[in-house]
């Protein structure tokens, strides 16, 4: 069993079949809401809504321990998690779907290690912060299943909730990072540290502040209608990452 994590624009994975939820808790706390169990492209899953089902949870809110424990506690094989980012590089314009290979950590004030006093410091390796096999994965989906998907990118992980100005992201861009986004971290060092294949598959919805369209504003209006068809694509490539699974 896969666990799939869902962001902004995937509250709710509608081509599960036979969905069933289940209320799981934590040593850390509840998750961000129900877990939904189901069958995807004949393989059988677990969602999670990162935000919530109503999208009421802030990035910076986000228990993301409790999350990646209870995915832990069902002993899935792996994780996909689905993000909504901006686009800093030229070429990753709203609608272009990544699989980023590295992460820049800007946040702050997050419960980041499950690593706390009175237990065994445990330093991970994470030098390669994405699972190579989750990523080769949906890479090799998306061209069975025709869909254009970027292998690599950096992606920035900031505090939100707000989005970032124009200097900021020049100061990503200096920094080497092609995406911007507010879920990355500390999601995909819990898994690490548990020991959890994870991979991202990101969704640009929108050029980055300064950038492109974004260049004076951010047109807000515009992102929803992005998200809807590109997130469309992505569980394309999601059920196929599935179906590729011995």
């Amino acid at each position: 069993m896969f666990g799939i994590i869902g962001g902004s624009g995937l509250a709710k994975l509608s081509a599960l079949e036979a969905p069933r939820r289940q209320v799981l808790r934590t040593p850390y706390g509840e998750p961000s809401g129900a877990l939904t169990f189901g069958t995807l492209a004949g393989r059988e899953v677990v969602f999670l809504a990162r935000h919530g089902y109503g999208h009421t949870i802030a990035p910076h809110e986000i228990n993301y321990r409790a999350n990646i424990w209870a995915l832990k506690q069902l002993q899935v094989e792996g994780i996909f998690a689905l993000a909504s980012v901006g686009g800093i590089r030229d070429d990753l314009g709203p609608g272009t779907l990544v699989v980023p290979d590295q992460i820049i950590d800007y946040t702050y004030s997050r419960d980041s290690t499950f690593c706390e006093a009175g237990s065994a410091v445990t330093h991970v390796d994470f030098t390669q912060p994405y699972s190579m096999s989750l990523r080769g994965r949906l890479l090799g989906a998306a061209a069975a299943v025709n869909e254009a998907l970027a292998d690599g990118g950096v992606y920035a992980c900031t505090q939100g909730p707000r989005l970032e100005t124009a200097a900021e992201i020049d100061r990503l861009q200096r920094d080497g990072a092609d995406l911007v986004g507010m879920t990355g971290m500390p999601e995909a060092v819990l898994a690490r540290e548990l020991e959890l294949e994870y991979a991202s598959l990101a969704v640009v919805v929108n050029h980055a502040a300064g950038r492109g369209r974004s260049r004076e504003r951010i047109q807000m209006s515009e992102l929803e209608e992005v998200l809807g068809k590109t997130m469309v694509r992505a569980v394309r490539i999601l059920e196929a990452s599935l179906r590729s699974v011995a």
